[in-house]
């Protein structure tokens, strides 16, 4: 069991890495038609038709998954074999399945 208060940056980057690979597979099992792609180093970035974006990255110094969209921004700490919200417990991909539904106007569940 991983928590974060034991992890380390390389383990983190590891598991964050996954994460995100996770997300960019589950966009493209969707089969909707969003335009996503790794910008830099831990940073996807995810774009719908009306030009709007939801970027995911790492942040190693918190070692948190950090979300913004349209709703506003979520961070996500790793506990046990899950990122939860820091503020609200929820799961990562239980959240972005709502931005992403939200910001394109269809239920997507990433889950």
């Amino acid at each position: 069991m991983v928590t974060q208060h034991s992890m380390h940056d390389s383990e983190f980057i590891v598991l964050a890495d996954q994460a995100l690979a996770d997300i960019e597979r589950k966009i493209e099992a969707s089969g909707l038609e969003l335009d996503y792609s790794m910008v830099s180093d831990g940073v996807l970035e995810i774009e719908f038709g009306d030009g709007s974006q939801i970027v995911v990255n790492r942040h190693t110094a918190t070692r948190e998954i950090w979300v913004a969209g349209r709703s506003g921004g979520f961070h996500f700490r790793r506990d046990k074999d899950a990122w939860r919200g820091t503020k609200d417990g929820r799961e990562l991909m239980a959240v972005l399945s709502e931005l992403v539904s939200t910001q394109a106007g269809i239920h997507i569940d990433f889950n």
